[in-house]
């Protein structure tokens, strides 16, 4: 049996305030740097370190590269989805310009994409493509992905096998929020699991 562990890791809070993101790319703020740099433990130990392609994440992900010596990679499929017109606006600044797509969106992002943004469906795609693409080439590793609450859920969504729409508005990710996941290849076939989220 081979086992590979990924140990998922948010961004901290971005520099210029809570809105809607998505590709636009802001770096950390201070408190995001602090944020981050609490988030690892003393214990902690990575084969290898892969990021999202966004500054909240890649620079972080530098950083603890080069403290530990462990490689790196940015892994461009691992970015947030595009939340196409909303980016750099506010909930309360979408709300009053879009009435209730906003809330229609979270409550079924699948029927209501962000206005010309990415399709929850198409994003669902990228990440699966990505996360397996991944489990193979690091196989057997423990990994660090450094990346943002979207890629988290849609990760989540593979594993447990949900909707895009429900991993969507299921999880709670908050800044520099955890989860690990476990990939055990045996030979009755791989068997993956949520080992923990949150915290």
């Amino acid at each position: 049996m081979t086992t590979t562990l990924f140990d998922l890791i948010r961004h901290g809070e971005p520099a210029g305030g809570h809105m809607y993101r998505g590709h636009k790319d802001d770096p950390l703020s201070d408190l995001g740097w602090q944020q981050m740099r609490d988030a690892i433990q003393a214990g902690d130990q990575w084969d290898h370190i892969l990021t999202s392609p966004l500054l909240r994440c890649r620079e972080f992900a530098a950083e603890l590269s080069e403290q530990q010596h462990i490689p790196f990679t940015v892994a461009h499929d691992f970015k947030e989805i595009s939340f196409g017109d909303w980016e750099g606006k506010t909930r309360e600044q979408v709300a009053q310009e879009y009435g209730d797509h906003q809330a229609n969106f979270w409550r079924d992002a699948e029927n209501h994409p962000p206005v010309n943004g990415e399709t929850i469906q198409d994003f669902h795609q990228r990440i699966g493509d990505a996360w397996a693409l991944w489990q193979q080439a690091l196989q057997g590793q423990r990994v660090l992905l450094v990346c943002h609450g979207g890629v988290i859920r849609m990760v989540l969504s593979h594993v447990l096998g949900l909707s895009p729409g429900k991993a969507m508005a299921g999880f709670q990710v908050p800044f520099a929020c955890r989860s690990q996941v476990r990939i055990d290849d045996t030979e009755h076939g791989t068997l993956r699991c949520l080992v923990r989220h949150g915290g």
